[in-house]
């Protein structure tokens, strides 16, 4: 195998690449004769005029009357803050048993 050989070989070889290569990607290419853009966008299909979201612009109208009163909003804090208070108890209450357990 001389140094002619290998360099006949290579030179088929990159003779031969362009040209299978121009074969396989020429399947790729598609005719654009008497076609436009215009008739690319007549063919495709239309938007969908409604959604599931409504627009960001489209805002609702405000309110005759608040959504709470105070009263109802003093209420429900206390409501929160009770609930918070027992919640805690019982992770106390919970977390020492747990060690006490633990322990023995």
């Amino acid at each position: 195998m001389g140094f002619a050989y290998v360099y006949r070989r290579m030179t088929a070889i990159a003779v031969r690449a362009p040209l299978l290569l121009s074969l396989s990607l020429g399947g790729c290419v598609t005719s654009t004769a008497g076609s436009s853009l215009m008739d690319a966008r007549a063919e495709a299909p239309a938007h969908a005029t409604t959604s599931a979201y409504l627009p960001v612009e489209d805002l609702p109208p405000p309110r005759a009357e608040p959504a709470m009163t105070p009263a109802e909003q003093v209420k429900i804090k206390k409501e929160l803050l009770a609930a918070r208070d027992r919640q805690t108890a019982a992770g106390k209450a919970h977390g020492a048993s747990a060690v006490s357990g633990k322990s023995q």
